[in-house]
């Protein structure tokens, strides 16, 4: 078998040589170069030809974020970021992550060699998972040209009456979900059904990512506290490292958020919202698995199918890692298996449909 084939980016030469050590204790992992710049590391990607990069934020002469940018246009290639937990390093880790970067490791502050060594599992499995996502090309049309193949169906739909409907759309996603999760909330109007949301995300990214998807959604998007009510044309997202479920009080739907021990080891898992939709909403919820590394979500969205809600996963051909969402359609959990863009459509003729339509031949497209 060959091996992963590496090259490390990165302006510290204590990172660069901690990363060295800990891909190359992995048999299946070969890092076949570093490099300090952008610069450097564009002459060594024609060179080396690496499967896949490690790439710092913060660099000389180019920071990383433009040097995604450029890469992603002109030689797309699996991307693994490494950011610090910062505020800021947050949000730009969020937006190398809709620019195409497949996934990212949290830099420590203090003690950068051995706390890097105590990520090493994190590292080595991240980096053999980039090597295998599907990448894609990056456009720089904006997210609002993501509407234009939603208007016509959108508009349609609003002539079934999914404006008035009380059914609530859960979404669980991970690797590869934070751009999934953009071209699903961004054609949604403004009136949709309330969406509650699990992406497998640490403290502080998840801040950032409702800021993120706020700026660009026309509904409402907040990170998740204890009790919030939910309501239509909001969505809630699942704080880091706390649990989120729905709970109902008379006939009142609101969030619990909570800290338990991890499931399917997701902290928050998809699998605690997805089970709660199914036990206290039922045929009132509409379930939607997307891009990911893993079975998390897929036992859920089965209960889901299985207590009359109407279930949709997302298919392989537009996934950055097709792993969540074919578990789920493995153990027979998605009524609908759908191309990303055709998922927010889906999503809301299904919120339209009365009860029970779960029950229909699973079906594709």
């Amino acid at each position: 078998m060959n091996k992963i084939r590496v090259l490390i980016v990165d302006d510290s030469a204590v990172m660069r040589q901690v990363l060295t050590e800990i891909l190359s204790h992995d048999p299946e992992i070969e890092v076949v170069g570093a490099a300090a710049d952008p610069f450097v590391a564009r002459e060594k990607i024609l060179r080396l030809k690496p499967d896949v990069l490690t790439l710092d934020v913060e660099m000389p002469r180019m920071d990383g974020l433009s040097f995604l940018e450029k890469l992603m246009r002109g030689h797309p290639m699996p991307v693994l970021m490494v950011s610090s937990l910062t505020e800021k390093d947050c949000a730009t880790t969020i937006r190398a992550l809709e620019l195409g970067a497949v996934d990212y490791v949290s830099k420590p502050h203090l003690d950068v060699r051995s706390g890097t060594l105590d990520q090493a599992d994190e590292i080595v499995s991240k980096v053999k998972i980039a090597a295998r996502a599907r990448v894609r090309r990056h456009t720089q049309a904006p997210p609002k040209a993501l509407e234009s193949g939603m208007k016509a169906a959108i508009t349609q739909l609003r002539s079934v009456g999914f404006r008035t409907t009380h059914k609530i759309i859960a979404v669980g996603a991970s690797t590869g979900g934070t751009e999934a999760l953009v071209r699903l909330l961004v054609p949604m109007p403004a009136d949709s059904p309330a969406i509650v949301i699990v992406q497998h995300m640490p403290a502080g990214f998840t801040t950032s990512f409702a800021a993120r998807l706020e700026l660009l959604c026309r509904m409402g998007v907040q990170e998740a506290k204890n009790g919030d009510r939910l309501l239509a044309g909001h969505v809630l997202l699942a704080p880091g490292n706390f649990h989120m479920e729905v709970r109902r009080s008379g006939v009142e739907i609101s969030a619990r958020v909570f800290q338990s021990d991890p499931v399917n080891r997701h902290r928050p898992s998809v699998d605690v919202l997805f089970h709660s939709c199914a036990e206290v909403l039922g045929p009132n919820a509409v379930g939607v698995i997307l891009t990911g590394m893993g079975a998390d979500g897929a036992r859920g969205l089965l209960e889901m199918r299985q207590a009359g809600a109407y279930t949709i996963a997302q298919d392989e051909d537009t996934c950055v890692v097709f792993g969540m969402p074919r578990e789920a359609i493995l153990l027979g959990g998605a009524v609908q298996v759908a191309a990303l863009d055709d998922i927010p459509a889906a999503a809301l003729k299904a919120a339209a449909l009365p009860s029970g339509s779960s029950k229909a031949a699973s079906v594709r497209g």
